[in-house]
């Protein structure tokens, strides 16, 4: 179908890759156009649809994106900092689009993305969940209310996870730090230990859980001396992450520079 966009999905023998692939492949808006591993990989030349447990879908996993030019109009990325730059820099190239969904990102990373995106459409969010989108909304609004409060954000995630706190926990953060008018780097308070003293009332805090197969719970915690308020967002299945990156990727069509974000793919702004 013409309407179709053709996909490439990075990092395919992981978790959210295998994801990725199941949910892409049930869209009538997308089609797999290509998949792909780190060259070492032992699965190059499997087919992608096999490694997902779809059957064959006669899409070869290939080493990186080489390859690909003339089978994909957009990227779809969950893996790790340095593979998405590599990555990004191969759409710049070939003019091709990408949805960024990995996270831990330094700031010197985050500029050559806007960068980069200069030359080509990125779709940049640490969390692609319709409702955990919404969930930033709504942390706009409480925070304006309830500027007062204590605020905290708890997040708990599988064993697996490599970076601390999450990028939604982060993101959550920047939401309510910049909605108070604060500096998320100077409020912010990562964990707590030993005699610490009084809560400061202009902070945010973190805290992490890292257990089990956990996929993803985040809540924002405004307390007041008799009263709390909790957003809350639990996840039970990580293709909620994979309906949005698709959504994302059919967004981006349109668009021929600039990064963007889901509040701009779900018009929240």
């Amino acid at each position: 179908m013409s309407n179709q966009v053709r996909v490439a999905i990075a990092g395919c023998q992981g978790r959210m890759g295998k994801t990725l692939l199941e949910v892409g492949h049930q869209k009538d808006s997308v089609t797999i156009g290509g998949a792909f591993e780190r060259p070492e990989s032992s699965l190059i030349g499997v087919d992608a649809g096999e490694l997902a447990g779809l059957g064959v879908i006669n899409v070869p996993v290939t080493a990186g994106l080489q390859g690909l030019e003339d089978h994909v109009d957009v990227v779809i990325d969950f893996t790790v900092p340095e593979a998405t730059l590599v990555n990004l820099a191969w759409c710049r190239e070939h003019g091709k689009k990408l949805v960024i969904g990995t996270t831990g990102f330094t700031d010197a990373q985050q500029a050559d993305i806007a960068e980069m995106a200069k030359d080509t459409a990125v779709m940049m969010a640490p969390n692609m969940s319709v409702a955990v989108n919404l969930m930033f909304k709504l942390l706009e609004q409480a925070s304006a209310v309830m500027s007062e409060h204590d605020i905290e954000i708890i997040e708990a995630h599988h064993r697996f996870k490599k970076d601390a706190p999450s990028g939604t926990a982060l993101k959550m953060g920047q939401v309510i730090a910049d909605t108070l008018g604060r500096d998320l780097n100077e409020c912010a308070v990562y964990g707590r230990e030993g005699i610490t003293g009084e809560r400061d009332p202009k902070t945010i805090g973190f805290a992490t859980v890292r257990a089990g197969d956990i996929i993803g719970e985040h809540t924002a915690m405004f307390a007041d001396i008799g009263e709390r308020l909790e957003i809350t967002h639990k996840s039970s299945s990580r293709a909620t992450y994979a309906n949005g990156a698709m959504r994302a990727a059919n967004w981006l069509m349109d668009k021929e520079t600039g990064l963007y974000d889901m509040f701009d793919v779900l018009d929240l702004k």
